[in-house]
């Protein structure tokens, strides 16, 4: 269902009700592990895959810097110049 470096790979999934009550599979909530990051001060250009891909080598670990900051979007980390956000060593 998911790829196998999605952040959603291998969680436990619920079968549950959209609002027209047709049955959905959905990955069940998952508590975000702490993890720390060094700080690193976005600039108005910086992206977050290019910010991965210099990081770990790999452009689509994105979620791992979104969930060291807790972010649901992971756009909303770059988004505005001058946020420090916490990029993880691995």
């Amino acid at each position: 269902m998911f790829l196998k470096n999605s952040r959603y790979y291998g969680l436990p999934t619920v079968i549950a009700h959209d609002r027209s009550g047709d049955e959905v599979v959905a990955v069940k909530l998952r508590r975000l592990p702490a993890v720390v990051g060094d700080p690193f001060t976005v600039q108005g250009h910086d992206r977050l895959d290019v910010i991965c891909d210099l990081q770990y080598g790999d452009a689509t670990r994105y979620w791992h810097i979104a969930d060291a900051n807790t972010e649901f979007e992971a756009d909303e980390l770059v988004r505005v110049a001058g946020r420090v956000i916490a990029v993880p060593k691995s």
